[in-house]
């Protein structure tokens, strides 16, 4: 779907059920944006992509990621999208926590559920447009599936799932495109929270043991 507006910002919609995706379009439309592509499903919104000019491709990709009757949307094509510069913001209904939180360690700018408000949805569009993460505290602790785990944002759960995984602080804050110390600041705040809820987190494998336990990486 191409548009004749023009703004600063142009983005694009992939979401199989036609309803949310049409509100979606208008939401985009409504907020000052230039929608150039709305479609099913992520291979056709590659095939499209590849078939214009880079200075018509979308800033950012609002991406749903379960689709009816295909396979889920792929972890390694997110990422080649992410690497090619493209922002993405996950709209998910949350039926796969395992995907979503591996799109979370993937890289993507923002997470929103569709049970979310449509104040939320434009506010997770306009912070990843912003080069900000935005996650709801209600959706971080929806995918953690513990009303009592403490609520991280968007970059302390990702810090937690990298840093748990095994890689170093060094290695967290290149994947998270920031300095170590940052990626270092943000594990802080992670053990401040977690310790608030009565978990000491001192060493590397105690956030392993806390990922692994809240089934956030394989152990």
């Amino acid at each position: 779907m191409n548009t004749a507006r023009t703004s600063r910002f142009r983005v694009a919609v992939v979401e199989d059920h036609r309803l949310q995706r049409v509100r979606t379009e208008e939401l985009l439309n409504s907020s000052g944006l230039e929608l150039v592509f709305s479609g099913e499903t992520a291979p056709e919104f590659l095939a499209w992509s590849r078939s214009v000019p880079r200075n018509e491709r979308p800033h950012l990709l609002v991406l749903d990621l379960m689709v009816e009757r295909q396979p889920n949307v792929d972890v390694e094509l997110v990422c080649k999208l992410l690497e090619a510069g493209l922002r993405i913001v996950v709209l998910s209904a949350l039926a796969s926590p395992s995907l979503v939180q591996s799109m979370i360690k993937a890289g993507v700018s923002a997470i929103v559920g569709k049970r979310d408000s449509e104040e939320a949805i434009l506010a997770a569009v306009h912070a990843a447009l912003r080069g900000e993460e935005w996650m709801s505290p209600e959706l971080a602790t929806i995918i953690a599936g513990d009303s009592n785990r403490p609520k991280l944002s968007i970059q302390e759960e990702r810090a937690l799932l990298l840093y748990a995984s095994g890689l170093t602080l060094q290695q967290v804050g290149d994947a998270m495109n920031i300095s170590k110390e940052t990626a270092k600041q943000y594990l802080d705040r992670t053990r401040k929270k977690y310790s608030a809820s009565g978990i000491t987190l001192k060493t590397q494998l105690d956030f392993g043991k806390v990922a692994w336990r809240e089934r956030l990486i394989e152990p």
